[in-house]
């Protein structure tokens, strides 16, 4: 039986995900101690971290593994459905998940 690792540039690639996935949540975080406006608890940075990393990582394999005809399809599968699901936990167009 075979197992599947992931290559070593692959694995840093992760890493870079994961770096600016803090970076971006770093945003909000600073935005918060100047301001009450930005009103973020602990699980909002869970669940948009969450969102972001799995973002980031769907399209880092997508970018890798996906052939040029396809990749810009899935591509636009990924952002659509991260934009969709930004959307729903913010402001809850279709089913109020976020409010």
């Amino acid at each position: 039986m075979s197992t599947f690792t992931l290559s070593t540039s692959t694995q840093l690639s992760f890493k870079h995900v994961a770096a600016a996935t803090l970076g971006l949540l770093l945003i909000p975080f600073i935005a918060g101690l100047f301001t009450a406006q930005v009103n973020w608890s602990v699980s909002d940075f869970m669940v948009m971290g969450s969102l972001l990393f799995i973002t980031g990582s769907a399209l880092l394999v997508t970018y890798r593994y996906v052939t040029r005809p396809a990749q810009f399809i899935a591509t636009s599968l990924v952002l659509l459905t991260f934009l969709y699901l930004w959307v729903e936990l913010a402001v809850g167009v279709f089913f109020n998940l976020g409010s």
